[in-house]
């Protein structure tokens, strides 16, 4: 019984099935498995298949602990710690925690501890709190390995023992504590308990900080400044100040020193603005693009900067070496240098020079076609560069430009990041754990706020254009080129450019771009992250698939054991209509909240095995799907993904594009079919589904006649009847291999294949001026072909 309802809730070999998993439950217990109590308990703890009820859920654990199972006396301890089902009782809490202590449950040992330590429910005892503090800590709780570290690192209540709390701090930033990694990296910066090690200090300092701990973040500012532990690196410095900027958490002012010219605070870290742009107005003379948009660009960035990170620099083409082909993008090449002068990061007064980063890797984005550059062209690059300021960790840094003196091309300079953009690093997420996922999708999410906030949209979002950091901890937000207002959106839309999977039904039907459309792109990048490959990658990118994603919502494969929320978000993601989709905000809120549960998750149980509750998740929704990302987390990704979509077909394309030929044929054919209804005196909506108005209509002789005159205006009336004519057979064509046309009763019985021949054999013998009888009489025949493809524009 106990069996089945595991099944029944885990959904193992039937359908998940809460109520049942709870009635099986239930009998199990009655009947005395132990087991079955504890699980009851939760069911009625988190009102999983039942009503929540505290009572009934302490009523079940403590039958389940009287009978011996040993994870029910712990929980059993925390009801009575806290008063949830009874009356608050200390000394109840204290004794199970010590039953379940003695039945070697770390979690208890450690509260055991705190009860001897505070006095709680039994009389204080130092020497049984380090007793039980001892022993959790052998068991693996890091919490019991701080405290002990605190303990023999202050000589609180006990012996001063350096050596023990170094001992005791190792242990647990080893095991992951970000805490204990940023005390451990002060016991070896000031040799306490061990010798002096500045390269190790370095080290935790720099695991400390990547695990979010800001005091360790300005301690790597100074280390990385003044050169302690490793060279001076004046890059990273600035990197790890601004990191602690951007998370708010401490008060940067408090580090921020006197320029030593003008004495005055600097306005950032090493940066004095009124010093620096007076010496960036002196080297004005000294260099020019010779084009006066990009001159007042770089100019007025210069004299704006309140950081290293904010300078934008004409960089002479001479300046660049070691210049190698790496990749090709939708705009233009895209080439790997080394600068030789590298970034500014400061003045240095007693040299009187720019301090720079030297012989500096970068990226050369080449702009085709560009040696004329002007002011609306450059205005697309100000938004990157706007975005850029504003957050300096989500886009790619954009350094400067300079211009190809061979073909006079112009060319951005950015960073380099090494890992390459996040479609070469794919198949390297399937196998992260879900917890470590999100957190790359928010830090996208991150990003793609920054741009929505800013009143913009990027325009061509895609996999392509986000990079990864080395340690796969950062991605970073590139090409804003097709970035515009979101109040452009009303303008017309003249020309459509983009990566077809990522394309909103809405864009490829020539409508404007919103922010929306940025959410229906992301939700491909989360598709992505389940599958390892791009979206419709075994397949050619053509009107067909247009067809299919903007007619019959065709989206990519769902992937197995794909957690349900995640699909359920994503499916929202990519809903046709985009008012259904989420905002960035809302997006943010959820990726957030499951981090936050996941992470307290495996805080509290190590091994991924559900044995304690997640107390501080009220939402039963947020502990469902908490659940389902441990549940996959469980299974190896690389071994659910379908091999046909591995691989990929010859015609798919993954570099933007130009859509304007596709969008046009989608749009010209409704915009004719709305004509002739005016004309038939029929009502005319331009937002109106004219599949929905057909299908209302029985298939009878009157429509096939409408639509003969539909067809005969759109091939027969219009001024270029040839060109019509070939479009509508191509149209054909794309009918029948898409199967459309079984849904309407054909007038002969010939097959689909030899009525698109009957019907466009013609194209190849007559003229526009030589249409003839055979065109009026295949008419007919095609007809019916053409029927449904043209409702469905």
């Amino acid at each position: 019984m106990n069996s089945l309802a595991i099944c029944y809730e885990n959904g193992e070999g039937t359908e998940k099935n809460l109520e049942r998993a709870f009635c099986w439950y239930q009998k199990s217990a009655e009947n005395g498995e132990e087991s079955a109590m504890f699980y009851l308990a939760i069911c009625h703890y988190n009102g999983k298949g039942t009503e929540k009820n505290l009572e009934k859920a302490f009523h079940w654990y403590q039958k389940s602990a009287v009978n011996g199972y040993t994870i029910a006396m712990f929980n059993l301890a925390d009801i009575y710690y806290d008063g949830k089902g009874t009356e608050k009782n200390l000394e109840k809490s204290f004794y199970w925690y010590q039953k379940a202590a003695e039945n070697g449950e770390e979690i208890a040992m450690f509260n055991l501890a705190i009860c001897y330590y505070n006095g709680e429910g039994t009389e204080k005892n130092l020497e049984r709190a380090i007793h039980w503090y001892q022993k959790a800590a052998e068991n693996g709780n890091e919490n019991a390995m701080i405290n002990l570290a605190i303990y023999y690192g202050n000589g609180e209540k006990t012996e001063n023992n350096l050596e023990k709390a170094f001992y005791w701090y190792q242990k647990a930033a080893e095991n992951g504590h970000a805490g204990a990694m940023n005390n451990l990296a002060g016991y070896y910066k000031n040799g306490k308990g061990t010798k002096k090690n500045l390269e190790k200090a370095l080290h935790w300092y720099q695991k400390a900080a990547e695990n979010g701990v800001e005091t360790a973040m300005f301690k790597l500012v100074k280390r990385y400044n003044n050169g302690e532990g490793t060279k001076k690196n004046l890059e990273k410095a600035f990197y790890w100040y601004q990191k602690v900027v951007e998370n708010g958490k401490v008060n940067s002012k408090n580090e921020v020193k006197s320029c030593n010219e003008c004495k005055q605070p600097y306005t950032d870290y090493q940066w004095c603005q009124q010093c620096n742009t007076r010496q960036f107005q002196r080297d004005f003379s000294k260099w020019t693009s010779k084009n006066e948009f990009i001159d007042k660009f770089i100019q007025e960035a210069q004299l704006n900067a309140k950081n290293s990170y904010e300078i934008l620099e004409w960089i002479p083409y001479n300046k660049l070496s070691s210049i190698d082909f790496y990749d090709k993008g939708g705009f233009g090449e895209i080439h790997k240098a080394i600068w030789l002068d590298g970034p500014i990061y400061s003045w240095d007064f007693d040299k009187q020079q720019w301090y720079r980063h030297t012989e500096y890797e970068v990226i050369l984005k080449t702009l085709n076609n560009s040696s004329n550059l002007n002011s609306i062209f450059l205005d697309e690059w100000k938004y990157h560069y706007n975005c850029q300021k504003k957050s300096f960790s989500k886009f790619i840094q954009f350094f400067g430009i300079t211009q190809d003196p061979n073909n006079l091309n112009y060319i951005i300079v950015m960073s380099y990041a090494k890992k390459g953009s996040l479609r070469k690093c794919l198949s390297d997420i399937t196998k992260f754990k879900w917890q470590d996922k999100l957190q790359l999708l928010k830090t996208i999410i991150l990003g793609l706020k920054v741009i929505h906030e800013s009143n913009l949209t990027h325009g061509d979002f895609h996999d392509g254009n986000i990079l990864m950091s080395d340690n796969h901890n950062e991605l970073f937000i590139i090409d804003l080129g097709l970035c515009k207002p979101i109040s452009d959106s009303d303008n017309k839309v003249n020309e459509i450019y983009g990566v077809l999977p990522y394309m909103a039904p809405e864009i490829l039907r020539n409508k404007p771009y919103t922010p929306a459309s940025d959410i229906y792109s992301f939700s491909m990048i989360m598709w992505e992250f389940t599958s390892g490959v791009p979206p419709f990658n075994n397949e050619p990118h053509d009107l067909e698939l247009v067809l299919d994603i903007c007619n019959q919502e065709k989206r990519p494969e769902i992937i197995k054991n794909t957690p349900k929320c995640y699909i359920n978000l994503m499916k929202q993601c990519w809903d046709s209509n985009p008012s259904n989709r989420p905002t960035i905000e809302i997006l943010e809120k959820i990726v957030s909240d499951w981090i936050r549960c996941i992470n307290e998750y495996y805080k509290i149980n190590r091994d991924g095995n559900y044995k304690y509750q997640v107390s501080n998740i009220i939402n039963n929704q947020l502990k469902d799907n908490m659940f389902e990302f441990v549940e996959a987390n469980k299974t190896l990704v690389h071994e659910q993904v379908n091999t046909s979509i591995m691989q990929s077909h010859p015609q798919a394309y993954y570099t933007s594009r130009k859509f304007t030929k596709f969008t046009e044929i989608l749009a010209q054919e409704k915009s004719e079919c709305l004509e002739l209804f005016e004309w038939e005196g029929l009502p005319v909506d331009e937002d109106m589904n004219i599949k929905d108005f057909f299908n209302d209509v029985e298939v009878n002789e009157l429509k096939i006649e409408l639509w003969g005159k539909i067809v005969l205006h759109i091939l027969v009336l219009q001024k270029q009847p040839a060109m019509n004519t070939i479009n509508a057979f191509e149209l054909m064509k794309s009918a029948s291999m898409l199967n459309y046309l079984p849904e309407f009763k054909l007038p002969a019985r010939n097959s689909l294949d030899q009525l698109c021949i009957d019907g466009g054999g013609w194209i190849g013998k007559d003229n526009a001026n030589n249409i003839g009888k055979r065109f009026v009489s295949d008419l007919t025949k095609s007809t019916y072909m053409l029927i449904f493809v043209l409702i469905k524009h």
